[in-house]
């Protein structure tokens, strides 16, 4: 995820400070991973470095004073080219997967052993998140969703790959 340019939306929707924007990012979409508050703050000094951001008002808090962050006009037509882009398809050709699958069998290592963890592994995070589903919010649910139907497409392609072992074996060797 973009996090400078899911910040520069939320200040799009309205000018904020860097407690609120933290909030609001975690609230829809952290997904369970809170976002650091220093990279909270570093991004917004990179956004207003490069004239994306400017600070508003500031008023005094009970630690530093509080800055609100208002978009700038070049900050709001990057959001909006990004929001019209199509993100890249995934996943790549590149997986981590893959590529142990394929070391095991070149070093002579038990990859369906592997397999069979890892499919272990993907079911445990699929209860998971089946369980999140039920007792989350509709944000909450829509991101279990992504992530079940990606996890349940590495299920098929471990399944598959289970089943070419051998073959993969004699072309990897």
């Amino acid at each position: 995820m973009s996090v400078p340019l899911t910040l520069l939306g939320l200040l799009e929707r309205e000018p904020s400070h860097g407690y609120d924007l933290k909030r609001d990012y975690d609230t829809y979409f952290g997904g369970g991973k809170p976002l650091p508050f220093g990279q909270v703050y570093a991004t917004l000094g990179r956004l207003a470095r490069d004239g994306k951001v400017v600070i508003g008002e500031v008023a005094p808090g009970e630690g530093p004073e509080r800055k609100r962050y208002v978009i700038t006009d070049q900050g709001a037509t990057e959001v909006s080219t990004w929001l019209t882009e199509p993100v890249e398809p995934m996943p790549n050709l590149q997986s981590i997967l893959f590529s142990k699958v394929v070391l095991a069998l070149m070093l002579e290592r038990p990859a369906e052993e592997y397999l069979d963890r890892q499919r272990a592994a993907h079911l445990a995070r699929m209860r998971e998140l089946t369980e999140l589903k039920r007792s989350g919010s509709l944000i909450d649910g829509l991101l279990a969703d992504h992530a079940l139907f990606h996890l349940e497409a590495d299920l098929r392609w471990i399944d598959l790959t289970g089943a070419r072992l051998a073959s993969l074996a004699k072309a990897v060797r």
